[in-house]
């Protein structure tokens, strides 16, 4: 029962990884258009790149995501969750597909994070130390 729950509780952090990638871009582009100026945050844009980074990184050395490989031990290597929302995230994040495809998408989503940072460009990092005194 726990180790279900831990493992339900993984997809949907998994989920929650995925869709600040891809909500992200979306969220970029079209903030970009409308100027909207939380969008072009340092850190959130940084954050946001790093994550897509992280997997394509994992793509291209062919390296399971650990939080699938930590979902799958949790369910002794049955992939199926039961309940109703890890089932949902779980048909969202899983589908079959070469994996180079996946490599293609990833890289691809990776190269349209560093256009969005060129046309949507972030604010310059500022450093929140005050002057010393003159």
């Amino acid at each position: 029962m726990v180790r279900e729950l831990l493992a339900d509780c993984i997809v949907v952090l998994h989920l929650a990884y995925a869709g600040f990638i891809v909500l992200g871009i979306v969220a970029i582009g079209v903030g970009g258009i409308l100027s909207w100026g939380w969008v072009r945050r340092p850190i959130l844009r940084a954050v946001h790149a790093g994550a897509m980074g992280v997997v394509a990184v994992e793509a291209l050395i062919g390296m399971t995501c650990p939080l699938t490989v930590w979902e799958y031990a949790l369910r002794d290597g049955n992939g199926e969750p039961e309940a109703f929302i890890p089932r949902l995230a779980g048909r969202l994040l899983y589908y079959q597909l070469p994996p180079w495809a996946f490599t293609a998408l990833y890289l691809g989503s990776l190269a349209g994070i560093g256009a969005l940072w060129i046309l949507v460009r972030p604010r310059p990092f500022r450093s929140r130390r005050t002057p010393p005194p003159s």
